[in-house]
């Protein structure tokens, strides 16, 4: 049997999406998957979904949370797979996320692929200045289970912990990051991590690229933050 890999979706409130999410899950060639929902007391009608595809997810609960990030980090603790991949209850799975899971080789490296958002594939591969400055999206990415035995989610970045615990892991010199060119999401890009800033993030980020990739590429993201001030129109954050 092939490597399980837990799928973890975060909810509340996602009755009008989530059952076209956990179609595309269902709908994956790969074999061994694990669906771990954890939701945040919706009120809405998610739980009659979840309780209708009960048969086919693993483990749910139902209870209130600090947010995303919270909950994803409460979820990593049914989470029984070898390899880790979160996804949006907005998103969907498509056939190229089994085709990266069948990529899966090194425990030690993280897999990430290609994801679509507004109509665009995302870059890739990414390099250390391109993952500082926008880092990879999280539903691009499959972690081996032991990053989360070294790490979790840090909550007081309400949108962009997985970026900080994406700056981590480039850092840790016990894994590196692997490309595949493969579509593996889309992307909702009406989520809140799209619409909304995370203000104490933007206000770390100078200091958490600093400290995890070092001074060239610290310097490199100052000089580019400063041409975006001086020049708005030219450059966009």
């Amino acid at each position: 049997m092939p490597a399980k890999i837990s799928v973890i979706i975060v909810t509340f409130n996602a009755a009008p999406v989530l059952q076209n999410c956990l179609d595309s899950i269902f709908a994956q060639a790969y074999p061994n998957l694990e669906v771990v929902v954890k939701d945040g007391g919706s009120t809405d009608g998610t739980l009659d979904i979840i309780k209708a595809n009960a048969g086919k997810i693993a483990v749910w609960k139902s209870e209130k949370d600090g947010g995303i990030y919270d909950a994803m980090n409460i979820a990593l603790s049914y989470a029984t797979g070898d390899w880790v991949y979160f996804i949006g209850a907005d998103d969907e799975l498509y056939p190229g996320f089994s085709d990266l899971a069948n990529e899966l080789q090194d425990a030690s490296k993280i897999y990430y692929g290609r994801v679509l958002i507004k109509g665009q594939p995302t870059p890739g591969p990414v390099d250390a200045y391109k993952h500082a400055k926008d880092t990879i999206c999280h539903q691009a990415i499959i972690y081996p289970a032991s990053v989360f035995k070294k790490y979790q989610f840090d909550t007081r970045y309400p949108i962009a912990a997985d970026h900080v615990l994406n700056m981590q892991c480039w850092a840790d010199k016990n894994y590196s990051f692997e490309f595949a060119d493969l579509m593996v999401a889309h992307f909702n890009d009406t989520g809140v991590s799209m619409t909304q800033t995370d203000t104490a993030f933007k206000r770390d980020q100078a200091a958490l690229v600093l400290k995890y990739h070092g001074f060239k590429i610290w310097a490199r993201f100052k000089f580019r933050k400063l041409k975006e001030d001086l020049f708005p129109k030219k450059y966009k954050p």
